[in-house]
């Protein structure tokens, strides 16, 4: 493995991530979240397609036996970006980022829920941490001064987005075993590409010209990222690269200001400090965990235990 290129290329994807969600809330003034879902997913199927069959990898890349997970999987996903992407309408960048950071924490319930893994003391220190964090950031909103202009319609979407895809990752936990990342991501670009029609009827809006840019650069930015973001698991560990993704806040916090003239809270900022710390703290006990877990298989194969 090459640590340093998987590093580098995760940094790329989760700042083209940042800059996808800048595009899709410039949109969302007039563009609805179920038309932002279906430019972003079906504009990925021939990029990634495209790099599959590059790599030569095309029909093993999206062989798989489980249709079922995928469906699953695809659905929990879809919802996830849909109500992320309506949220985004409503909150500064840095805010719906910073809440959207809870995912790994809802991870870990779920993960104990569904996979029946254990819930350890750390485990459970890290997601009380988490938890009292988005609370610190979502504190403001609270309060009836801040109930204008949907803000607090905007926390509770970007939570359940936050929650939906802790969920959808639960099921990509499952089938990792199983299935390739490159065809878990194929197939959820296409699942969401379907169910997100089903919103037609409810205000898709023919675009003017700068919104057909923003879309479709969403679209691409997005797919893009997304290939980048595989392509990092190939040169060093996910255990490894997870807290990088934590510098999306950085661009969050830069774009928002650049873009939309936002400036983040010092509640936000307190807030995505304790909820990245948990993340940050659940990774590395995952780390720990698998490493003990081979260990203990070396030895067994070698009739020590």
């Amino acid at each position: 493995m090459a640590p340093v290129r998987g590093i580098l290329l995760i940094l790329c994807a989760v700042s083209l991530f940042t800059l996808m969600q800048a595009f899709i809330k410039a949109a969302s003034v007039r563009v609805p979240a179920g038309q932002a879902v279906f430019f972003r997913a079906f504009l990925s199927l021939p990029l990634i397609a495209l790099w599959l069959w590059w790599r030569r990898d095309l029909r093993a890349g999206l062989q798989t036996d489980n249709w079922r997970a995928h469906a699953v999987r695809g659905i929990a996903g879809t919802c996830a970006m849909g109500m992320g992407f309506a949220g985004l309408a409503y909150l500064p960048l840095a805010e719906a980022t910073a809440i959207r950071f809870v995912t790994p924490v809802m991870l870990v319930i779920f993960a104990a829920l569904i996979l029946g893994e254990t819930f350890r003391v750390i485990r459970i220190l890290a997601v009380i941490l988490g938890l009292f964090g988005v609370t610190i950031i979502v504190w403001p909103r609270l309060g009836q001064d801040s109930l204008g202009a949907g803000a607090l319609l905007g926390v509770g979407l970007t939570l359940a987005s936050a929650t939906l895809a802790a969920l959808a990752q639960t099921f990509i936990k499952a089938m990792s075993g199983t299935e390739r990342v490159e065809a878990i991501v194929f197939y959820f670009s296409a699942t969401a590409s379907v169910l997100s029609l089903l919103t037609l009827p409810f205000g898709w809006v023919v675009p003017d010209a700068r919104e057909w840019a923003l879309l479709i650069g969403a679209g691409l930015i997005g797919a893009l990222g997304q290939v980048l973001l595989t392509s990092s698991y190939r040169h060093a560990d996910a255990g490894a690269l997870a807290p990088f993704t934590y510098v999306s806040m950085l661009w969050a916090i830069l774009v928002g200001y650049l873009w939309f003239s936002e400036i983040p809270t010092v509640q936000t900022l307190a807030g995505a400090v304790l909820v990245i710390a948990a993340g940050i703290i659940i990774v590395l006990r995952e780390r720990r965990l698998a490493k003990d877990a081979i260990a203990r298989r070396k030895l067994r194969s070698k009739g020590m235990m």
